[in-house]
């Protein structure tokens, strides 16, 4: 990795595979930021592991005591990351609108990887999930989302990608 990131965040759509990124990114020893949501977890979704799982009105108050470095709501849920676990770790996975609110300084310092695939696998992916979310609904806000989504150092079309390929592109910047 080049010296000069000092984090690398994550951006995509639901089912493109950024919690496998993640993982993969885990095994080379990247510290990934857990974030808070108010969405319920998932099958197998940890607390303190996968998400800090907190009320609605609990992430209200941390917002009203400035306990976030970025936050979003997101289909009438929370998501946010906190100053904490913001300069604590290196590895990411934001929205959009989360890494529009990256200071320039820190955004300087950051790779943005966008894995972007076929709307088809995506569905797909999504039908398979036992998610508190509809895969239409999600398909639906994820499109808004990302509309015009261009702030990202390097981007990810391949839905079956290995982590050679994903560190040939961190070493290598954009596309």
């Amino acid at each position: 990795m080049k010296d000069s990131w000092r984090r690398i965040i994550i951006a995509g759509k639901g089912g493109s595979g950024k919690d496998h990124l993640v993982k993969l990114l885990k095994e080379k020893d990247l510290i990934y930021s857990v974030s808070h949501t108010s969405r319920p977890s998932r099958e197998g979704e940890f607390n303190g592991v996968d998400y800090y799982f907190i009320t609605y009105d609990k992430a209200m108050k941390m917002i009203g005591k400035g306990e976030f470095y970025e936050y979003v709501e997101f289909n009438n849920w929370f998501y946010g990351t906190s100053l904490d676990e913001f300069y604590r770790a290196n590895l990411f996975i934001m929205t959009p609108s989360g890494i529009e609110k990256l200071k320039p300084e820190d955004r300087k310092e950051s790779l943005v990887m966008f894995i972007d695939i076929d709307e088809r696998i995506l569905r797909e992916r999504l039908a398979g999930r036992n998610d508190a979310d509809k895969s239409e609904r999600r398909i639906n806000a994820d499109r808004e989302d990302f509309k015009n989504f261009s702030d990202f150092d390097c981007i990810i079309t391949n839905p079956n990608f290995t982590i050679d390929e994903v560190l040939e592109k961190i070493g290598g910047g954009n596309d």
